[in-house]
């Protein structure tokens, strides 16, 4: 009889604990320097929300300032009094746009909360982190090990050039590639930054006669004729009518939707390592004890569609361990 009272009890106890779990989730806000429908935020957000979602009520805001630069400000005061009303135990902010726009003006060392950043490409000390609550994983392009195997898979290249949008991402990346670009396999010659088709189209002979293969990332945001904000697809689309050779790219989406082959970043790694970072401190353990990290996780894909229409051999050894995807329509 006393056996089963302490089980009754022990069972009772677990009920109420487990209901408290389920009425008190902690409360996070993820604040997305892009779009809710930019392929990057989309991968960011999975990341989190696997992390996350068993333990935690997410509330996402988008700043959209890589289709609408302009409005970051306001988007970045729109934020604050999202926080203001959330009050939220944690925060997450993705890519660089948030820091300088929201983080380092109004929540640094002025609110409690931690906060954890994912998808930076500057360096951290760029805005004074880490600190007392501030955290998380820089966002670094796989360039080197995408051109070690852009050469396995075409021999033939000897000149490699890069392209992205003309923001604070793509020159963070300039950056690291001016840093790293003697330990590449083939070299850099030239980093193009953008802002519309217009400017494309002056590269054009530039990009045939001077490059054998293109990195290209952040993307999205270049501004057609009609200056309107292009998709990634939009531009890479756009890029294939000016050079006709290999295209590299630094994310997953970026093969599906036509470059030819590369060694990616994923939004996933991002999400997931902020959110477990965010989650540890949100428990109680001091944001000081968690250091900055930074991806490190490298996948091979290649575009078959892309392959086959150029007439590139399939070589099975070269391929062994890619994950090979088909072209967007």
């Amino acid at each position: 009889m006393g056996r089963f009272f302490r089980a009754m009890l022990f069972g009772a106890g677990f009920f109420l604990l487990s209901q408290v779990a389920v009425a008190a989730p902690f409360k996070v806000l993820v604040v997305m320097s892009y779009e809710e429908q930019n392929p990057w935020c989309e991968e960011i957000k999975q990341g989190i929300d696997t992390v996350l979602a068993p333990s935690s009520e997410i509330s996402y805001f988008y700043m959209d300032t890589k289709v609408a630069p302009e409005g970051g400000p306001a988007k970045a005061k729109q934020a604050l009094a999202a926080y203001q009303a959330l009050q939220p135990d944690g925060v997450i902010t993705v890519d660089d746009n948030a820091q300088s726009m929201l983080v380092v003006p109004s929540l640094k060392d002025k609110v409690p909360t931690p906060i954890m950043f994912a998808g930076v490409n500057a360096a951290a000390s760029k805005y004074g982190y880490p600190n007392q609550h501030i955290s998380g994983i820089l966002e670094r392009a796989h360039v080197r090990e995408s051109l070690a195997f852009a050469k396995q898979l075409f021999p033939s290249i000897d000149r490699a050039c890069l392209v992205t949008n003309d923001v604070p991402s793509g020159r963070a990346l300039q950056q690291q590639v001016e840093a790293d670009r003697t330990k590449y396999p083939v070299p850099a010659r030239q980093f193009f930054l953008t802002k519309s088709t217009a400017e494309l189209d002056e590269l054009g002979e530039t990009l045939r006669q001077s490059c054998d293969a293109l990195f290209v990332d952040s993307l999205e945001g270049i501004k057609d004729a009609a200056q309107q904000s292009m998709s990634n697809q939009q531009v890479l689309s756009y890029l294939k009518t000016l050079f006709p050779g290999p295209i590299l790219g630094g994310n997953r989406y970026t093969v599906e939707q036509g470059a030819w082959a590369a060694v990616v970043k994923t939004g996933q790694e991002q999400g997931e390592t902020a959110a477990e970072m965010l989650l540890q401190a949100m428990q109680g353990t001091p944001v000081e004890q968690i250091p900055v990290t930074t991806n490190n996780k490298g996948e091979r894909i290649v575009n078959v569609s892309a392959l086959k229409a150029n007439n590139v051999p399939l070589k099975p050894l070269v391929l062994r361990g890619a994950t090979l995807v088909r072209e967007q329509p």
